[in-house]
């Protein structure tokens, strides 16, 4: 049972999973960090400590952002999307925000370069 105020647990619209997808972006740049998958509990967590916490779908379990890494989100801004199945977290990232040790999940792969 997640301590999740029911009036936001009302608002998400949750995959088969019971999850909701979570981007963190940088608070003052607008910079796109990563995207995870948030459940009650680690939405009601990060509401409450102001740690991005996310839930793990291989390791099936909570994980907090920097925990073990030290590449810290400190969440400023915690918003719901229209369809209510989007979180956006505005965050100030310490260290790399990607497990790979890039700034952000969205550095490798350009699909289309941007114009001119």
């Amino acid at each position: 049972m997640s301590g999740l105020d029911p009036a936001i647990a009302a608002r998400l619209k949750r995959n088969a999973d019971g999850l909701v997808a979570a981007i963190a972006q940088q608070r003052g740049t607008g910079e796109v960090l990563m995207m995870a998958w948030m459940d009650d509990e680690a939405l009601h967590r990060t509401l409450t400590t102001r740690r991005a916490t996310y839930f793990s779908r291989s390791r099936q379990q909570y994980w907090v952002k920097g925990e073990t890494s030290g590449h810290t989100q400190q969440v400023h801004d915690v918003r719901l999307d229209c369809d209510g199945d989007t979180i956006l977290l505005v965050v100030d990232q310490r260290g790399a925000a990607c497990h790979t040790g890039d700034r952000t999940c969205f550095d490798a792969d350009t699909l289309l370069p941007a114009k001119p």
